[in-house]
């Protein structure tokens, strides 16, 4: 015979919102219902637990039409918010890593390794160093700052694949 499985917290608050269901619809009696909850709370495997709303009908063990479109409107309310926020989200270019553990010049003059064309952007503005930790984008003194998802990155700041950057107003997205 194979071992029964233990019953989780999950089913039991499943069981018992099956029988508060009964009760409610006038499938079971309030005394029922508290002695089928309290068998619930002691009952070791699921099998138990089944046999506690077996008896009950089929209207009362499933869910009721509306809950179930009532949760499926709320998830799909969600995603579409989400894809709403992405949407209106600023499209960033990409700022792609260097490969080398060479610094990397960012500002507005024409040797720097990314010229930018800004007028926000000091001449020499910022610099990206190779470390052990990682890339680290350091501010060479700009008179508008270097900024790394909203904070300013000083002396260095450690930065990661998608963090978002910004050298006066120009702003980019950190990726491979």
């Amino acid at each position: 015979m194979p071992p029964a499985l233990r019953a989780s917290d999950s089913d039991r608050e499943q069981a018992i919102e099956l029988l508060r269901h009964g009760s409610v619809e006038g499938r079971i009696s309030h005394d029922t219902f508290l002695h089928r909850m309290d068998a619930a709370m002691r009952a070791q495997g699921v099998e138990e637990l089944a046999g506690l709303v077996r008896d009950l009908p089929p209207s009362a063990r499933e869910p009721d039409e509306a809950g179930r479109l009532d949760r499926w409107t709320q998830w799909w309310s969600a995603r579409i918010a989400r894809l709403q926020w992405a949407w209106r989200r600023p499209r960033l270019e990409s700022l792609t890593l260097p490969r080398g553990d060479r610094v990397f010049v960012i500002g507005r003059a024409p040797e720097c390794d990314l010229a930018l064309l800004n007028m926000t952007v000091s001449w020499r503005h910022a610099e990206l160093r190779h470390s052990a930790d990682g890339w680290v984008l350091s501010d060479l003194g700009s008179r508008n700052g270097t900024h790394v998802n909203g904070w300013q990155a000083g002396a260095g700041f450690t930065v990661q694949l998608g963090d978002h950057v910004r050298f006066g107003t120009a702003e980019f997205r950190i990726c491979a």
